[in-house]
């Protein structure tokens, strides 16, 4: 994460330029995930929504074509750049690289009920990028098939992790189709 960020600092100077061009309010936009044990976390993000007092009173999914999405918003979640300050996170030790990904607190509480071993996913510290995004499980998660198709392909990671599966998600992140898909 240290090299990453070391790297890619001037990529963060122009994003931030472009989302204060864009739009007016912060930079950065932060929300309460769940993380290793279920502790809660505040996952950072580049903002990429305009109603950010929806964000903080409610839950309410991004969808296609979401009217909250900014013009630098839709290339940044294209592309996956909004999740690069979650290097942060990495950095203070909350999330790992490869890891499930952490949903909204509210999101977990939606499927709890219905997905007996939802939770177990928290046994490992959650990712920047995972198993089910890397097979085109991104994106919203608004009936129970879709959520439990993503609970199941964390759970195989969180079964068989080892260093060369995690290789394997991190490059297929960089170059698979699938882990840019149903980004909006």
């Amino acid at each position: 994460a240290s090299a990453l960020l070391t790297l890619l600092w001037p990529l963060f100077v122009v994003v931030a330029a472009l989302i204060k061009l864009d739009t007016r309010g912060p930079v950065l936009f932060r929300q309460t995930r769940l993380g290793f044990n279920n502790e809660p976390i505040q996952v950072l993000k580049f903002r990429s929504m305009n109603c950010l007092e929806e964000a903080r009173d409610g839950f309410r999914q991004a969808v296609r074509n979401d009217p909250r999405v900014t013009r630098i918003g839709r290339v940044l979640r294209r592309t996956n750049i909004d999740e690069l300050p979650q290097l942060l996170n990495v950095l203070r030790g909350e999330m790992s690289l490869v890891g499930p990904r952490p949903h909204a607190v509210a999101h977990n509480h939606m499927f709890a009920d219905q997905i007996r071993r939802m939770f177990r996913r928290h046994n490992v510290k959650p990712g920047m990028t995972g198993w089910a995004q890397v097979n085109g499980l991104r994106g919203e998660t608004d009936t129970f098939e879709k959520m439990q198709k993503r609970i199941e392909h964390d759970l195989y990671y969180v079964d068989n992790w080892s260093f060369f599966f995690d290789l394997k998600i991190l490059v297929r992140t960089v170059i698979s189709k699938q882990a840019y898909s149903n980004a909006y």
